[in-house]
């Protein structure tokens, strides 16, 4: 490899999200639509010198947007290089990534989950691997929840249980999407701490199979049926999410900033993933980026994009 290789790592909104139960392994089963977005982050990679090595430690990582992983081996793209290397079970050169944020941290956008699976198909082709579908996802599931989506290449999918599981949706066409982001940002393990909490307070049952994101995938119906349909869709998504509960209640604000939104923007705000990103949708990205102008939320990121 002579030169650097470089992808995108785009980010995700969740069109609802059913929280179906708790799993043995402490991970809970979900029902979404995922929708892949231009915003990206850009992922490079280089050889960093030295011989070849199984070590899963050996490769670098720089990152421009946002600070650094305390704990450097705990990024998702060092984790994905670490994984593909121990799984190729020979010595391979170290890496050099550089990664160059766009995407807020925190948000529900599936920003980690998208490097790592960036990560993975760069490291791929650097190392001279050849991964096929089945093998790819598998790794990508050991990642992460959302790697799977990522790693897959579609536009849009129906994705189940811990993200493992995902049918293709028709693509959105150019759907645009306006997302506001709060700076704070949330765990996303303390958001699902928070889910069992309430739940358990609420002793609230499990949501029917025919749930409100599955009532998405159907309304998508034929390819660029999405933007026809947006308002509708908007409000049928508007309380499809099981974890705007947990996000308002761990992100001081939210409540008062989505009522906000809906009035200045005069349509359905929706919460992506575990929050906080709030997000609504348009018929096309110039109208998204068009009502960036309307938005008042000095604490919060506030980006235009459409469907990618």
């Amino acid at each position: 490899m002579s030169e650097r290789l470089r992808g995108l790592a785009r980010a995700k909104i969740n069109l609802g999200l059913a929280v179906l139960g708790r799993r043995p392994d402490g991970y809970h089963d979900l029902a979404s639509v995922f929708v892949r977005l231009a915003l990206a982050d850009a992922l490079s990679v280089a050889f960093a010198g030295g011989p070849p090595t199984t070590d899963p430690a050996a490769d670098l990582l720089e990152v421009v947007g946002r600070r650094p992983t305390e704990d450097p081996g705990q990024d998702l793209v060092l984790r994905a290089a670490a994984l593909l290397r121990t799984e190729a079970g020979r010595p391979l050169p170290p890496l050099a990534f550089r990664l160059v944020k766009r995407i807020p941290v925190a948000a529900g956008l599936g920003g980690g989950s998208a490097d790592a699976a960036a990560a993975l198909a760069l490291a791929g082709r650097a190392w001279g691997l050849v991964l096929g579908r089945a093998q790819r996802l598998e790794l990508a599931a050991r990642l992460g929840s959302d790697v799977p989506f990522f790693a897959a290449g579609l536009p849009a999918a129906w994705v189940e249980g811990r993200g493992e599981r995902i049918e293709s949706v028709p693509p959105p066409g150019d759907l645009g999407v306006l997302l506001v982001s709060p700076k704070a940002g949330l765990d996303t393990a303390a958001v699902f701490a928070a889910f069992d909490r309430l739940a358990a307070a609420e002793a609230r049952s499990q949501p029917p199979r025919d749930t409100v994101p599955e009532r998405a995938g159907r309304a998508s119906g034929e390819a660029g049926a999405w933007s026809s349909t947006v308002g509708d869709l908007a409000a049928t998504m508007r309380d499809g999410n099981d974890l705007w509960p947990a996000a308002a209640d761990l992100c001081p604000g939210l409540v008062e900033l989505r009522e906000r939104l809906e009035r200045s923007l005069e349509r359905p705000v929706l919460l992506s993933g575990s929050g906080p990103t709030l997000v609504a949708l348009y018929p096309s990205g110039t109208a998204a980026a068009a009502a960036v102008r309307r938005v008042d939320a000095p604490d919060a990121n506030v980006i235009a994009t459409q469907a990618a």
